[in-house]
């Protein structure tokens, strides 16, 4: 990918790609206005940038809606599957409170990742239930749940062990969420996307990062949380832009967000960090996928075999 030096361009060629608010510093209205300014018509949402509002949290959803952009999906529910007794009971009152905040934004998507508690059992029926439990307390909201498997979960650390799970369960707003950096993480080959329905693929994530290798769940957190970068400016560019493909070529016609947690890019400029977003997504858009900006009324292009 090359450095972004020229003005941002019409989005419409880039309108399946969105910023996480995890990506950028600073109070919401500013996020919200650096995702616009960029080119971006969708923006992921974090809870602690609603519930942390300094006018509480129904001045964060006017925003939100103020804003106009798209509300790719709210994160993120934790350590939610495989508890028992009083641990599970206060885990689905925090999922109750996370699809209200959901519903309330506009958003469609609930992210839940893997658990990571010591607490939670790996047996597997019992990860089937709650799952479905999950998805049962979403559904009069309109809210599918994404269940993504953490490279340093528990029980469910590769996206072929979550969507074995999600199969399982077999409900109909349960589907997955796909991270790039917790696959290259734990070296999942890519071949493992080929069982999976893309039509139970709700969300896809994007990242990259600047070593190739993290052997420890240890490493692979300290990487995670803060030395994330732009898909296109790390070392794994071209494992990135066939996971892309690949999945584009499964059929999924969903969205990617970047979710790109680094501690430098918290420190600098919103609009610095939207335009090397923004330069990300032209990437994928143009050089990876091969699309062009679409004429009104006419059907995107896809990608290119």
């Amino acid at each position: 990918m090359q450095p972004y030096t020229s003005p941002v361009r019409a989005s419409a060629h880039i309108a399946d790609f969105g910023i996480d608010t995890i990506t950028l510093a600073g109070p919401l209205e500013a996020k919200l206005a650096a995702a616009r300014a960029g080119g971006f018509s969708q923006i992921m949402l974090a809870a602690r940038d609603i519930v942390g509002h300094p006018q509480g949290m129904e001045a964060a959803v006017a925003a939100v809606r103020a804003s106009g952009l798209r509300v790719t999906g709210f994160q993120v529910l934790r350590d939610f599957e495989g508890l028992s007794g009083h641990l599970h009971d206060y885990k689905v009152d925090i999922a109750k409170q996370m699809i209200a905040m959901a519903s309330a934004l506009g958003a469609r998507v609930l992210l839940a990742c893997s658990s990571t508690s010591p607490h939670a059992s790996g047996e597997r029926a019992t990860l089937v239930r709650d799952l479905r439990k999950l998805a049962l307390l979403a559904l009069p909201h309109g809210i599918r749940v994404a269940y993504e498997a953490l490279s340093w979960g528990r029980h469910v650390n590769e996206v072929d062990a979550a969507w074995s799970i999600v199969e399982e369960a077999d409900f109909p707003n349960l589907g997955l969420g796909v991270d790039s950096y917790h696959i290259f993480a734990t070296d999942t080959p890519l071949a493992v996307l080929e069982d999976i329905d893309p039509a139970k693929i709700f969300l896809v994530q994007l990242a990259d990062f600047m070593w190739q290798q993290t052997r420890t769940p240890e490493e692979r957190i300290e990487t995670a949380r803060h030395f994330r970068v732009f898909p296109g400016e790390g070392v794994h560019s071209q494992a990135l832009a066939t996971l892309v493909r690949r999945l584009d070529a499964l059929g999924y016609r969903g969205d990617y967000s970047f979710e790109v947690f680094n501690d430098d890019y918290q420190q600098l400029p919103l609009p610095y960090v939207a335009a090397r977003a923004h330069a990300s997504a032209l990437w994928l858009a143009e050089e990876v996928l091969r699309r062009g900006v679409p004429l009104p009324g006419a059907p995107r292009l896809r990608a290119a075999a």
